[in-house]
């Protein structure tokens, strides 16, 4: 691995880089295929910069349905022909009863985690407002189903569904365009929330914010290209693409903005 690499991502992406090291490694020298885990889109943009980087390899990336935010990433040889099939991701609708009781995102969440199954091996969670699908990858997909009988007190089933019954997600990203000073987190929430830095500052640090589902508790922590911020009660933002400077020394970015 080039040690300049490490130059262009943070310090605490190190170890994830190393990983991805070693993933290129083995597919070079076993000469097949390797199918990661799911990874989230700043994971993603690490593993596709480094793979083009530092080999010749082909790789690909699926969660199950074409706009999903967490993807598994096949790795593989020139000479190989992938499908979908191989990514080894199982679709599974929520059964609970809907009249009597409504699920969120984070105790879906909350409950799958719970099972003791690490993130990594979940990918997207959906909703069309009342129905809830969760991908999940196929090593664990039978113990899960096993384990998950209760979201809270409302009794549940885990069942199988192909991928022809995939919803449509309620959850949609709007593309907005915005100039901000710096990409400090603070600066960011509150010019696409529209409110006060104290504001934003208060959030944060109060455990409020998540960056790529990780509670991030620096106000003064720098964003990057494909970051996703969670802000509890606000929606989310993801930095799409960082589009250079304004004559007034202003940054230009391009987000998609989830408003609750």
């Amino acid at each position: 691995m080039n040690a300049n690499v490490y130059q262009h991502f943070r310090n605490e992406e190190r170890p994830f880089i190393d990983t991805v090291s070693d993933w290129v490694e083995q597919v070079q020298m076993q000469y097949a295929p390797y199918l990661t885990d799911f990874l989230d889109p700043r994971q993603a943009y690490i593993a596709e910069t480094l793979i083009r980087q530092e080999s010749e390899l082909k790789f690909l990336f699926y969660g199950g349905y074409e706009a999903a935010e967490r993807v598994r990433c096949l790795i593989y040889p020139d000479y190989y022909q992938p499908t979908t099939d191989e990514f080894d991701i199982q679709l599974f609708e929520i059964h609970y009863p809907v009249k009597f009781a409504t699920l969120g995102h984070g105790r879906v969440l909350g409950t799958l985690l719970g099972t003791g199954v690490k993130r990594e091996y979940f990918g997207d969670i959906i909703s069309d407002g009342e129905n809830w699908q969760v991908f999940v990858a196929k090593e664990v997909a039978s113990y899960v189903q096993l384990q998950v009988d209760k979201i809270g007190k409302i009794a549940v089933r885990l069942e199988e569904r192909p991928y022809t019954a995939i919803l449509r997600p309620l959850d949609a990203w709007t593309s907005e365009k915005t100039t901000v000073s710096s990409l400090r987190l603070d600066t960011i929430i509150s010019s696409v929330y529209n409110i006060s830095r104290q504001r934003s500052k208060q959030l944060i640090e109060s455990g409020k914010i998540k960056v790529n589902w990780t509670e991030e508790t620096r106000p003064d922590f720098l964003l990057d290209l494909l970051d996703i911020v969670s802000v509890r009660g606000f929606g989310r933002i993801q930095i799409q693409d960082v589009e250079g400077m304004t004559k007034k020394e202003k940054i230009r970015l391009s987000l998609g903005v989830l408003r609750k």
